[in-house]
């Protein structure tokens, strides 16, 4: 058996973390179900990756606020207490089903500034210039996260907005307690911290963190308070606009104030399909999440998975050739489509999937080398956050933001306190040269001002029989959507509760490089040795994903999930 050990550097601690999720049921006495270890609440749930947080959104819920309210507030509390990935310096998208089952979703992505071209990480003899799209000012595209929930607010809230920033407020300038792993997380980091960020910041301690100690930001507190007074423009424009140009412009930065003001979070159609009964209402592009996630549900749906069971070699498979396949069509097909027409009703044919799946042998792994991006005729030649709400009306919001490695650039806006993202890495920077998740891109994914960057982020929300059924989404990179995928999976097919779906080890391949990532006892001796006589390349890798979700049971109270794999906490009433 030959297992191959990835590198430390290439875990998920280079995935941006945080999950959250929040659920509101109706008409139901308060308290939490008797005999479900806590799993199953009457009245409503929250989900997330810091304990802090879910507090925040459970008081907005408490208090009367609807699935809008209480996200917004669990993405501001998740900025201060979650700096791996919690952010107002990044961006993302929200899936939004109403009680009525109408569906919307909002591109909160961030956007190349106008001065960025093409070619801009390149050097002079056409090479990619290593670690500049990942740690210098010009790493950074400009951010979505505060429009983002100015919009949903403006759209859809019901209490004060100044009511939803205040804990995040409060959790900034009163400090808040440092888990293990958060104190392990920045402990890693101080090197580059002094590096990038020259004088004192309170992201470094003498001696380093540890599980206990409170961490205060002020600097992201008096932030956070023109948020909350200024709405739009206490980010936008002003003192916190001034400060982040300032930025930008002591280390050859791009993002201008006229890149500030002119930039606007999309409202989107939702993508939709179907699979064995259960509706998949999920995000359309820049994300490629919506459409690989049913790209692979279509294409593993003729097969028997039930029968053939969770994790064993026939699964896994089946599964690990429709992600070879996807995962190509990915590289060329998807990307920003106000600047390129993605072919979506044709990537999602039934018809074209199938006729992708027919070309594997199941005696041999179908390598990658041989396999390209689909044709389709006619066609003319693209770490993560993420939390799920909803009310006691019904309505539900699903919402995944970034900042995309953790700590994102790890450059923090002198006087506001917070990081920048380090999106502008999720371009392709040159075609067929991988990113930091490895992924490959091509022309539809090129760096063009004012263009949003593929993302793989896959905020999901199920219904079954016209009702809501699960909410779901996780950090990882490249691995969201396989985790997605895998977790959907392990409900529907093999009948796990929702915390089992959420705990179980999951695997994952993406076309390029040609291996299947494990995580260790994901697969036992016997699959791996089956898999490997047939030319899978089998490596063990750390964890794969932090998946949060909430599943409606079948009598109508909400059980919830929360990945073991990092901090991630469930509360309900």
């Amino acid at each position: 058996m030959r297992i191959k050990k990835l590198p430390a550097k290439r875990s998920i601690r280079l995935f941006l973390v945080i999950n959250a999720v929040v659920f509101l049921s109706s008409g139901c006495a308060k308290g939490q179900l008797g005999n479900n270890n806590g799993q199953e609440y009457r009245n409503g749930m929250v989900v997330c990756a810091y304990s802090d947080a879910a507090k925040a959104g459970l008081a907005i819920l408490k208090k009367g606020g609807n699935a809008v309210d209480a996200a917004i507030a669990v993405q501001f509390a998740l900025a201060v207490t979650h700096p791996t990935a919690g952010n107002i310096g990044g961006g993302g998208f929200m899936v939004y089903r109403s009680a009525k089952g109408e569906t919307n979703t909002l591109d909160y992505r961030e956007k190349a500034p106008g001065a960025a071209s093409a070619n801009m990480y390149l050097d002079s003899a056409g090479n990619v210039i290593a670690d500049k799209s990942l740690h210098t000012n010009q790493a950074s595209a400009v951010p979505g996260s505060v429009d983002g929930m100015v919009e949903a607010h403006r759209k859809y809230g019901k209490l004060k907005w100044a009511d939803l920033v205040q804990p995040a407020i409060d959790l900034a300038e009163n400090g808040f307690t440092l888990t293990e792993k958060l104190a392990s997380n920045l402990n890693t980091m101080q090197g580059n911290f002094r590096k990038l960020n020259p004088g004192k910041n309170y992201y470094l301690k003498e001696g380093g963190w540890k599980a206990g100690d409170k961490m205060m930001q002020e600097d992201l507190g008096a932030t956070l308070e023109l948020i909350r007074d200024k709405g739009r423009e206490g980010f936008y424009a002003g003192k916190v606009a001034d400060e982040l140009v300032a930025e930008m412009k002591s280390g050859n930065g791009l993002i201008t104030k006229t890149d500030l003001k002119n930039y606007h979070s999309v409202w989107r159609k939702a993508i939709t399909g179907n699979y064995k009964g259960y509706k998949i209402i999920t995000m359309p592009p820049p994300s490629s999440g919506g459409i690989a996630l049913l790209q692979l549900l279509r294409s593993v749906e003729p097969f028997p998975l039930k029968r053939w069971g969770f994790n064993q070699d026939s699964t896994v498979q089946v599964m690990v050739e429709a992600e070879r396949r996807v995962y190509a069509d990915r590289s060329k097909y998807l990307g920003d489509p106000d600047f390129f027409k993605v072919p979506v009703d044709s990537l999602l044919q039934s018809k074209y999937t199938d006729a992708r799946m027919k070309s594997f042998n199941w005696n041999q792994a179908t390598p990658s080398t041989a396999i390209q991006p689909g044709t389709f005729v006619g066609y003319e030649s693209d770490q993560t956050t993420h939390l799920v709400v909803v009310d006691k009306e019904g309505n539900a919001v699903s919402i995944t933001t970034t900042l995309n490695g953790s700590f994102g650039s790890g450059i923090v806006v002198k006087g506001a306190g917070f990081l920048l993202n380090n999106e502008m890495d999720d371009f392709s920077s040159k075609p067929g040269v991988p990113n930091m998740f490895g992924l490959i891109g091509g022309k539809a994914n090129s760096i063009q001002p004012g263009k949003r960057m593929l993302s793989s982020m896959t905020p999901t929300i199920l219904e079954k029989d016209g009702k809501l059924f699960m909410v779901v989404g996780t950090p990882g990179g490249s691995t969201i959507i396989t985790s997605v995928f895998q977790t959907i999976l392990n409900v529907v097919e093999f009948d796990q509760s929702m915390q089992r779906a959420v705990t179980s080890k999951r695997f994952h391949h993406q076309w390029l490089p040609d291996d299947v990532k494990a995580e260790k006892d994901a697969l036992d001796s016997a699959t791996i040795q089956k898999l490997e006589r047939k030319g899978y390349k089998i490596m063990v890798d750390g964890p794969i994903g932090r998946v949060d979700a909430i599943l409606k049971t079948k009598w109508g109270y909400y059980e919830g999930g929360a990945d073991p794999r990092g901090d991630d906490t469930k509360l309900g009433w």
